[in-house]
């Protein structure tokens, strides 16, 4: 393989893109249910780049009237691991004041990203804030978050693909893969 080719450096297919698309719809009928009948819309709001591809296609399975909103956060610039140091690169342009914000992220590990996310927007008057992610990586866990919504749990390693990224390549993979210990 040349470095050209957009499967570069990638060791398998962790899940593929059928079962994806089953769990999300599965997802999304779960989100409809157990949203049903409540006043306001509710608030998705996508953490950026990651989260695009994913929030997009969850959207698309609920059934009910929504809002969209965006963030961007960093916290692992172009290395394999978390700085630790969150930075917000976009932040919401709409209020949430009062609102059921449903935030929806690409994976969680260690969780300090998503607790400094959670702190930001319920120190905006949010009703209730609710997390979704596609990918859980529990044996990462270092901060106390409560997940409602997780689409995979998976083990310790660094994945690609539908929106997951190495220094920006990767994310229109359109199945999640396990990257290759010989990665340049």
């Amino acid at each position: 393989m040349t470095k050209k080719d957009w499967e570069y450096g990638i060791s398998k297919t962790l899940i593929d893109s059928e079962t994806l698309r089953a769990r999300i719809k599965e997802l999304g009928a779960e989100i409809t249910r157990d949203f049903a009948g409540k006043e306001e819309d509710l608030v998705v709001v996508c953490l950026l780049k990651g989260s695009l591809l994913f929030m997009a296609d969850l959207i698309r399975e609920i059934k009910l009237p929504i809002t969209i909103d965006f963030m961007e956060i960093s916290s692992y610039g172009n290395d394999f691991a978390s700085t630790r140091e969150v930075k917000i690169l976009k932040d919401l342009e709409g209020s949430i004041m009062g609102k059921d914000v449903l935030i929806v992220e690409d994976i969680i590990d260690s969780g300090l990203t998503l607790k400094k996310v959670l702190k930001i927007i319920g120190g905006r008057g949010a009703k209730e804030v609710y997390l979704c992610t596609l990918l859980d990586k529990k044996v990462k866990r270092e901060a106390d978050i409560n997940v409602q919504y997780v689409g995979f749990e998976i083990d310790d390693e660094f994945v690609l693909g539908y929106g997951l990224d190495f220094k920006q390549e990767y994310r229109n993979i359109p199945y999640i893969a396990v990257m290759g210990e010989d990665f340049e």
